[in-house]
């Protein structure tokens, strides 16, 4: 018998099984369970184990099987192997586990905003806040929808138990040994693709959930021609729409948060034949050091006070004082805490989160070498080489021994989410592209005038003049001039900034320390592509546009 008919079987015979049950009831259960506590505000708050106060890619896996193995690439150390038996164990404590249980949380939910390609996905837990995170990220369930998406005869089953630990001795040899715990890791978070499964056991952080549909998101879309994107997007009055992709501390999510453009959403989105759709119905935003005035939709989406239809926001792992209020500037928890919420509770949305075609994509990097352009356009080919690698910088101060700025590349600007193989995404972008004439950006958000340490942080008004020039059009014809050392047209001119600071040179005291810098610079991404996509069959005009090579 297949595991989902097992499944449905244990839910019909045991007392206790609360299925597509109200927000109010959802809010309610947690806090009478105490998974969580409201605060002053009237958010609910929670905090989770230490191991479960973020990801944790040494315990997330993806089921490998013959039928499948060679559509996803096991040399990313992303892409963990799990054993199908080992897979298999974890389905069998996760029944067992839920026969015991006093209640179990049944959602019904759907993954994207286009009906076409929307995924039905049925979540069991054991807790009601996972139940409220479901509701909170994703979409409502529509019949008329389920059976028409290309999804309506695979749907997908997750089972969330955050806070059940596996067995070491059971899984001795099977999972990783953790150095935390010294032995065997009592945490698994995993993907059957083949049988549309995925089981969150032992993790308590909620991102585990929404990254596990995002990973599997990621995986089916380009089967069907969609290329899934790790990205925000937004949609100014003209209706064009833009996509904002960047790692974390490049400025997505503040350069995305423009009054004058309704946003789609703040991290997934899918690029079908039809345009750009949004995957989830809501935010998940990162709370540590969050300036109310910088970032007041989000404040105001996590903390507004007296606002009941805004109840039901979960602050994860954030710093509160016994009578309520939250301090976001102490990180003694963790510098990760999180706020999850639906996007209804911002101020300027597009509510269908769907657009037409992106006119322009802004491609956001931290360059703490102060070498690459303010911003630069992007051929078809420089995109696709750029969308590869994913570049930025680690700064020093970061990690122990780490004096220096460090170059970091995650593929697709979200490497961990992103598992099949690398040329696959890269040929969608390229294609799309093609097909509707989408302009690429490259934007540095980082430093200018020196390295971290000696220049400063580009200027964020600055960076919106630039942003908005391109998202108007205003650079499209504007004369450029190509960078020597990383191949991509930089404006000579771009209106309401200063011309001299768009050529990164004429911002330091010494060129030959810059050119010595954008040297190394520019070899590290030769390094990595050798290293990253020597032999990835990657096309030869992409990988022409390597800096350094």
């Amino acid at each position: 018998m297949a595991f989902q008919e097992k499944l449905a079987a244990l839910l019909e015979q045991r007392p206790n099984v609360k299925t597509n049950i109200a927000r109010a009831e959802m809010i309610r259960d947690s806090v009478v369970r105490r998974e969580a506590i409201p605060s002053a505000c009237g958010a609910l708050a929670t905090w989770t184990p230490t191991d479960s106060n973020g990801r944790s890619p040494k315990d997330t896996y993806i089921v490998k099987r013959p039928e499948s193995q060679d559509t996803i690439d096991w040399t990313s150390p992303n892409n963990i192997p799990l054993a199908p038996e080992t897979f298999d164990m974890l389905l069998e404590d996760s029944l067992a586990t839920l026969a015991e249980v006093g209640t179990v949380y049944v959602t019904d939910r759907l993954v994207g905003a286009d009906p076409k390609y929307a995924l039905p996905v049925h979540t069991i837990a054991d807790q009601a806040l996972s139940a409220l995170f479901t509701d909170n990220m994703f979409r409502p369930w529509s019949d008329e929808i389920v059976a028409t998406t290309c999804f309506k005869d695979r749907h997908f089953t997750l089972v969330a138990l955050p806070y059940d630990k596996l067995d070491p001795a059971r899984y001795k040899g099977k999972l990783r040994v953790d150095p935390r715990i010294g032995g065997t890791s009592t945490m698994a978070v995993a993907i059957d693709a083949d049988r549309r499964i995925g089981v969150v056991y032992g993790s308590a952080y909620g991102g585990s959930i929404k990254k596990l549909i995002f990973t599997v998101m990621n995986y089916i879309l380009p089967a069907e021609g969609i290329l899934p994107i790790h990205c925000s997007a937004n949609e100014g009055p003209d209706g064009k729409s833009a996509l904002l992709l960047g790692l974390s501390g490049t400025g997505k999510t503040t350069l995305s948060a423009d009054a004058s453009r309704a946003l789609l959403g703040d991290d997934e989105h899918g690029w079908s034949d039809d345009g750009i759709a949004n995957f989830e119905n809501g935010c998940y935003a990162k709370l540590i050091d969050l300036d109310p005035e910088k970032e007041p939709e989000i404040t105001n989406a996590c903390f507004h006070e007296d606002e009941v239809e805004k109840h039901g926001a979960i602050i994860e792992n954030a710093m509160m004082y016994p009578w309520g209020a939250f301090d976001l500037f102490d990180s003694r928890l963790t510098p990760n805490s999180r706020g999850s919420y639906p996007l209804r509770y911002l101020s300027n949305i597009k509510e269908s989160s769907t657009a037409d075609h992106p006119a322009t994509i802004l491609f956001l990097t931290a360059d703490a070498n102060g070498v690459i352009p303010p911003i630069s356009k992007l051929t078809r080919e420089q995109a696709m080489l750029w969308f590869l690698m994913g570049y930025t910088s680690k700064l020093a101060g970061t990690e122990t021994g780490i004096t220096e700025p460090v170059s970091t590349f995650s593929r697709f600007f979200g490497e961990p989410f992103m598992p099949r193989n690398p040329d696959v995404y890269a040929s969608l972008l390229g294609k799309r592209m093609e097909e509707h004439g989408t302009q690429v950006f490259l934007v540095n958000t980082g430093w200018s005038g020196g390295p971290y340490g000696v220049g400063s942080r580009m200027d964020l008004p600055i960076t919106r003049r630039m942003v908005n020039a391109a998202l108007s059009g205003e650079l499209d014809d504007v004369e450029c001039e190509i960078d020597p050392y990383f191949k991509v047209a930089v404006p000579k001119s771009c209106p309401g900034v200063d011309a001299a600071i768009l050529k990164p040179v004429n911002t330091w005291d010494d060129p030959k320390a810059f050119e010595k810098r954008a040297k190394k610079l520019a070899a590290d991404f030769a390094a990595h592509y050798d290293k990253a996509y020597g032999s990835a069959g990657i096309d030869t005009a992409v990988a022409a546009e390597c800096p350094g090579k």
